[in-house]
Parts: structure tokens; C-alpha cells; sequence
């Protein structure tokens, strides 16, 4: 199963905090507080198209993200910040009156800090993960170590020696010396249980058992788990309810029956309704109360359009309080409107217009809270923000150097597919082009593909091809998440077929919008998108002028055979999402060269495990096989998505410099090539 995510991180040229973010900073904190503001004209004037004759810098682009995620510990006096590195991420431990830092954990190449947790004042807890690329989805390796503020004590709590994958599950609030995590067996049809551990011992007590396997917990305030959600190797989810610690469960939802999977997301402050994330047959996913007694369940939520993307919760007490939504924009939509945390939400919404925001961690009393704001044209800026005084303050930017009025904007479309189904997607345009120019674009088809989608925010392949003067189109094409459960569904079997007619209809949408030159287009992706950009060249021809495939799969056979040995579970998700073996001859473009004409280019890494760099050779030599023209550039020592930054500057050079050749775009300034990757 190929699940992967391209990374989504930008930077335009430098410009310092002062030139811009001071300017915005007064704005934002006068209209937090009341006072008249003044509305300050950053946008650069509007041209008719972009003719880029320059060739365009793209070192802001590789610069890595100073910080990643943050969390404001319960005293206010420490910051605990992520740390991106080149193929690892560190903790740092900073203390907030002099932002100087007092403790780090660094784990080892091709891993990252999964989670973060103020378990007290002093002691914080981090998980950690596997990432084999910059590409890759990190996977939990189990591993949970714990640090106090000052450096001391550090500890690993788990290890994946205990052959048991433990994950951090809730800090329980009240008690600052345990926290219950959930502790998987090995296997793929694995059971889990619920454990209390000391955060300082590592020492692990059992809590509960769960009535189903692969289960997910959901505890109420006293941290006794009261919902159980798994599936076995038929992969049909169950939901489990008890009323008590130690009571029967009792199946609250069979998707076999039901037709529809749910989940528990929490109670409310009275523990009497739970919430309940619960899809559809039809149409988007709802929040919905249930009460356990009477069993009458009563509809919260539901956008007309997309599934809710993350769950809001109060500040002071984690209950659920709404839902967060992401379409064309970001926006909140809330239980009650007039809750303390949803005003506190349209404050700050206030404050910080057309862009996304979330509180992030707040101190044990409330009065500071940690909010991240972020945009299509900025990668995440973290302010304080003091309740009683209503002040913000910035504390941190992932890329201090990035000027949000200088990116590209990017909009969200929508169209029908030749068979009905309507589609939605996002357009970035160059800065300053307006609506309306005929533009030469790329067709950028995201990873996954099954339930991973584009959303609005901040994307760096997005950033670069738009600066570069190309019109940029992303399609959530059937089988995407983000829309509902059937919505997915009908991209069940449809690997290569329907799913890719979806993009060659964006591509003809987009040419009768004259968005885009028909002459003039060009199809890249990464992950499943680099196995969808060269479906499509051998499917449409005549459609398209070249293809880019960055760390594709491209031999389907391959694919279906390893995924199906690896479990009964994984083996019967390929059967039902995929299809028969004996069917992906048609859908494999290594098997069908003969039919491209465009141009390729090819990029792949040879520590990749998600998709093999065997998959991009194989697909080379049946390109040239063919007599089609190919390039590749391979990196032994690189894995999902390239890491370092110098392999990831020649290969922005190379990729604007084959989209150039046929597009008539912008190429990358002049660099030191490097020498130790293998060049054809």
C-alpha cells in the first residue's frame, strides 16, 4: 500500500520580521484589543501574465523550517519546540524569558519527534517515529522517551525492544507523574491494551483490554478508556461502548451493518453525551451527540462539502467544542457559538484575517495560550497570546525570511467529471497574474492516493512551479479523502482508470477556462502522483508536453505482489482498493512506454521503501526501450523525497530546467553541481 504525502513548506524570497511582520503585528494586536486599525496595501501590483525571463533563486525554498511544532509548558516558562534537521528532527527544551535552550533529544538518522507532551511543569514525554525520506508519512516506531527541562533525567520509557509498539494516548491532566499510553503487540492483526506509566520509572500497569483488534481508545476525564474503535483482518470497523472502568463492552457500530465507520473524539464536560465522528452514505462526514442511554443521536456538524479536518476542544479542559474545516480557506464551526472557546476563536479570526489559526497548548491556568497561524503564503507563524491583558506577541516562525504578500495565491475550484461526479481542487496562479490569463501549466496529482487529499495551506512544489510562471492545478480526484465516505469509495478499483480520467478532465477544465495553454502542459507528482503523471502521458498522448514522476511507482504488478505478502489484512485492502493481480498489467506504465511520446523525467532514491528506486529504473529502461526521451536522477543514500539539501537544490535545477525546455518557464539561478549522484 503506497500512502505517502508530498511535504508542504515554501518560501519566497528573504524579507526581514521587521519590513513586514512588525507592521502586521501592530495591526493584529490593535484590533485585538479594540482599537482602530489601519489597513496596510502589501500586494504587488496586478499584471496580465507572468513572463519570467530571470531564472528564479530557489535557495529560500530548500531552507529548512527553523521550528516545527510547539507546545507552551503548564507554568508558561518553557517553550517545547521540534526542531527540524536534515534527515532527523530534535526536541529543544527553551525557556521562554530568554529563549535560550536548556535540554534537547536527538534520536538518529531517518527518524523524527512524532509527538510532544507536557506531562508537568518540568518533565515533558516525546514519541518517536520512522520517516525514511522527506516525502515519507512518519511511522511510530513505539519509542517514547522522557526528559526533564534542565537536561536531567533523561530516560527512554520504551523501546522497540519491548516488542510491543506503545503510542501516548492521554497526559491525564491532574497527575504529573503518569500518563496512559496504548501498547500494541506485534503483528498486523494486532491487539492492543491500555496502560498507566510512570513517566520518570518507564514502569507500565494494565488498565484495559479491547473487544476488538488494531483498537484505538477513547478515555473519559478520569482516564478510564469507554471506547474502543478497530477492525480484524477483514478490515470493517467495530465501535465499542462501556459505561463503567471494567464494565461489558458493547457494539455501538458494525460497519457491516451500518454501512458507515465511527468513532469516538470525547464527552462533554458532564460526561453524559459523547461526541462522535460518524460518516455518511452519502455526502461529508458529521459530528454527532450520542447519548449512551437512550441511544438518540443528534447531528452537530456537516459542511455541505468536505469532512471536518481536525477536532476543536475547549482550553481549559480538552472537551470537544467543534470541528475545523478546510475547502477554499479555513474555518471553525462550533457546537454552541456562543461557548467561551468559540469567542475566543472569532477573536483571534479577527485578528488574523483570511488565514488559519489554532491554539496549539495554553498554561495550566489559561491566561497563555500558544496559537499558530498559517496561510497558502505562510508556512506557520506562533504567537502568545495573554487573555486577560489581550495581547499577542510573536514567539517563533518556521521561516522568519518568508513574506506572505509576495507568494501565490491559491483558490479553490470545482468541476464535473465526464461521468457526473464533481471534483474539487486548488488553483495557484503566478503573483500578480490575474483570472483570466492563458497560462503554460502543471498538473500536480497528490500522493497517497486513498483518503490522502490537497487541502489549502501552505505547499512548497505549489510555491515554486507558480514563481517559477507556471499555472498550478491539484485535483482531489475519487478515492481522495476530504469528501465522505462515498466519495472515496468510488475510487475502489479504479487505480489508473477512472481515477486518472479525473485528472485528464481537470486538464481539459482547465483549458476551456483558458487557464492553461493547451499546448503549454506538463504533469508532475511525487508518490502516487509520480505513477499518475506517467499514467497520464501514456494515456493522453497528445495531451500532455512532458512528465516528471519524483519517487513514483510505476510497475503495478510489483506493487500488488509485495503489498499482498506483507498481511491477510493488507492483502484483502489491495484486493478491494486495487484489484486482481491479473488486471495490472493495464495499469502499469512500465508496460505501457510504448505509448508515451512526451518527454520523461525521473527521480528517485535508492533507501526509498515505499516506492523502490527499482520501480523508476525499471520504468527508465522501458522508456528507452520505447525511444522516448528520459532523464533520471538517483541518490543511493536518499530515501522517500530527498533530505539533503544539496540533492534537493540540483533536483528543483533539473526539474525546472526539464519543465523549461517544453514549457517556456523560468529554470533555477546556477548552482555547484553536485558529484555523487548518478546522472543520465
Amino acid at each position: 500500500m503506497l500512502i505517502a504525502l508530498r511535504s508542504r513548506q515554501f518560501a519566497p524570497a528573504p524579507m526581514p520580521f521587521d519590513s513586514f511582520r512588525k507592521r502586521r503585528l501592530i495591526a493584529l494586536v490593535c484590533m485585538l484589543i479594540g482599537a482602530q486599525t489601519i489597513t496596510l496595501s502589501l500586494l504587488p501590483t496586478m499584471v496580465t501574465a507572468a513572463q519570467p525571463v530571470e531564472p528564479i533563486d530557489i535557495s529560500p525554498f530548500l531552507r529548512r523550517d527553523t521550528f516545527g511544532e510547539i507546545e507552551i509548558s503548564p507554568s508558561g516558562d518553557y517553550f517545547a519546540a521540534t526542531v527540524p534537521l536534515e534527515d532527523r528532527t530534535m526536541l529543544a527544551i527553551v525557556r521562554r524569558s530568554d529563549k535560550t535552550a536548556t535540554a534537547k533529544i536527538q534520536v538518529g538518522e531517518d527518524t523524527v519527534i512524532h509527538d510532544v507532551w507536557w506531562v508537568s511543569d518540568t518533565r515533558v514525554l516525546a514519541s518517536v517515529a520512522e520517516k525514511l525520506g522527506r516525502n515519507d508519512e512518519p511511522s511510530p516506531t513505539g519509542e517514547i522517551i522522557a526528559i526533564d527541562v534542565d537536561g536531567k533525567r533523561g530516560k527512554w520509557l520504551t523501546s522497540r525492544e519491548d516488542y510491543t509498539l506503545a503510542l501516548m494516548h492521554d497526559d491525564l491532566r491532574d497527575d504529573d507523574r503518569n500518563v496512559l499510553v496504548s501498547a500494541s503487540s506485534s503483528g498486523a492483526n494486532y491487539e492492543t491494551v491500555l496502560e498507566k506509566m510512570d513517566v520518570y520509572t518507564g514502569r507500565r500497569t494494565p488498565v484495559s483490554s479491547a473487544p476488538v483488534r488494531r483498537a484505538s481508545f477513547t478515555t473519559d476525564r478520569s482516564g478510564a478508556a469507554r471506547f474502543a474503535h478497530g477492525a480484524g483482518n477483514d478490515n470493517v470497523s467495530k465501535l465499542y461502548y462501556r459505561e463503567t472502568k471494567g464494565g461489558d463492552w458493547r457494539l455501538v457500530n458494525d460497519e457491516s451493518a451500518s454501512g458507515v465507520a465511527e468513532f469516538a473524539v470525547g464527552f462533554s464536560e458532564d460526561e453524559r453525551t459523547a461526541f462522535l465522528w460518524s460518516e455518511r452514505k452519502q455526502g461529508p462526514d458529521a459530528i454527532i451527540a450520542w447519548d449512551p442511554v437512550s441511544g438518540e443521536r443528534r447531528e452537530l456538524l456537516v459542511d455541505p462539502v468536505v469532512d471536518p479536518l481536525s477536532i476543536v476542544r475547549a482550553v481549559d479542559s480538552g472537551v470537544p467544542v467543534g470541528a475545523r474545516y478546510a475547502h477554499d480557506g479555513i474555518r471553525i464551526k462550533f457546537f454552541d457559538p456562543q461557548s467561551p472557546t468559540a469567542r475566543l476563536y472569532r477573536q483571534l479570526e479577527r485578528a488574523f484575517p483570511g488565514q488559519g489559526v489554532s491554539i496549539t497548548s495554553a498554561t495550566k491556568d489559561g491566561k497563555l495560550l500558544l496559537v499558530l497561524v498559517w496561510s497558502d503564503r505562510n508556512p506557520g507563524d506562533f504567537y502568545l497570546y495573554d487573555t486577560a491583558a489581550k495581547k499577542v506577541d510573536p514567539v517563533f516562525s518556521r521561516r522568519i525570511w518568508i513574506d506572505p504578500s509576495k507568494g501565490a495565491p491559491t483558490r479553490g475550484i470545482s468541476f464535473t467529471a465526464r461521468d457526473g461526479l464533481t471534483l474539487h481542487g486548488y488553483l495557484t496562479l503566478p503573483p500578480g497574474v490575474e483570472a483570466g490569463a492563458t497560462l503554460p501549466m502543471v498538473l500536480l496529482p497528490h500522493g497517497g492516493p486513498y483518503g490522502i487529499f490537497d487541502t489549502w495551506g501552505f505547499d512548497e512544489d505549489v510555491q515554486i512551479l507558480a514563481r517559477a510562471g507556471y499555472a498550478v492545478l491539484q485535483v482531489n480526484y475519487r478515492g481522495s479523502g476530504n469528501y465522505g465516505r462515498a466519495f472515496k469509495a468510488a475510487g475502489a478499483g479504479e487505480w489508473g482508470r477512472k481515477m486518472q480520467d479525473d485528472l485528464t478532465d481537470a486538464t481539459r477544465w482547465a483549458i476551456a477556462q483558458k487557464i492553461a495553454d493547451p499546448a503549454k502542459i506538463c504533469l508532475y507528482g511525487a508518490s502516487y502522483g509520480g505513477y499518475a503523471a506517467l499514467m497520464g502521458a501514456a494515456r493522453e498522448p497528445e495531451l500532455y508536453r512532458c512528465a516528471a514522476g519524483y519517487v513514483g511507482v510505476y510497475d503495478m504488478v510489483r506493487m500488488h505482489k509485495y503489498d499482498a505478502s506483507l498481511s491477510r489484512s493488507l492483502r484483502n485492502w489491495t484486493l478491494d482498493w486495487i484489484g486482481e493481480r491479473e488486471d495490472m498489467a493495464a495499469i502499469s506504465p512500465t508496460l505501457l512506454a510504448d505509448r508515451i511520446k512526451a518527454p520523461v523525467f525521473l527521480a528517485a532514491g535508492g533507501k526509498d521503501q515505499r516506492a523502490p528506486i527499482e520501480h523508476s529504473e525499471r520504468m527508465e529502461k522501458a522508456l528507452k526501450t520505447a525511444s522516448v526521451p528520459v532523464e533520471a536522477l538517483y541518490y543511493p543514500n536518499e530515501g522517500h523525497g530527498f533530505y539533503t539539501e544539496e540533492h534537493r537544490r540540483e533536483f528543483y535545477t533539473r526539474l525546472l530546467a526539464f519543465l523549461a525546455r517544453h514549457l517556456g518557464g523560468a529554470t533555477a539561478q546556477a548552482s555547484a553541481a553536485n558529484q555523487d549522484s548518478v546522472r543520465k
